[in-house]
């Protein structure tokens, strides 16, 4: 009787690791060719460039998901959060957002430039940090173009499946 209980322990602790192993596979990233996770955001994709969004690569979206959001903003602005980006109703089978573009389908917000398009860091002074947040939903949102980061976040409670973020540095030189 003993050894039969010994058994079945050791099946549920084996079944338990596989199943951890499986999550941490499978957790939904945001990563960029254009730069690494606290690496420095290319003048191209700034106010001192092109100010175009850089590339941005999306991985292991969890099935139930049926749109993605993502948010750019600059927590170290002078006056508070500065938004450089909002954008909703991605695609949940969206795997790249290719430079200077916008997904087929994705509706774009208001940013705190008042544009319903990206507009890349351009920090007064000092580097900032830039935080690229992905979220993956398990509704689309019915949100109109005219709406910010507030109202995305508060339509996205209760939906959120999984997030996921990248952070980009910029310094003006």
């Amino acid at each position: 009787m003993l050894s039969l209980l010994v058994v079945f322990v050791g099946i549920q602790i084996s079944e338990a690791f596989t199943a951890k192993e499986a999550a941490t596979m499978s957790e939904l990233t945001i990563s960029s060719l254009a730069f690494g996770h606290n690496g420095n955001i290319p003048a191209k994709n700034t106010c001192d460039g092109q100010d175009v969004n850089p590339s941005l690569t999306i991985r292991n979206v969890p099935p139930g998901a049926k749109s993605l959001a993502l948010i750019v903003d600059d927590p170290d602005a002078p006056a508070g959060t500065w938004v450089h980006w909002v954008l909703w109703n991605v695609a949940p089978d969206t795997s790249d957002i290719k430079e200077g573009s916008v997904p087929k389908g994705a509706i774009q917000g208001i940013n705190d430039f008042r544009k319903h398009a990206y507009g890349g860091p351009c920090p007064p002074s000092g580097t900032h940090r830039y935080f690229f947040k992905l979220y993956a939903l398990d509704s689309l949102l019915n949100l109109g173009p005219n709406s910010r980061k507030a109202e995305l976040e508060k339509a996205m409670q209760g939906h959120i499946i999984s997030q996921a973020e990248i952070i980009g540095l910029y310094k003006r030189k």
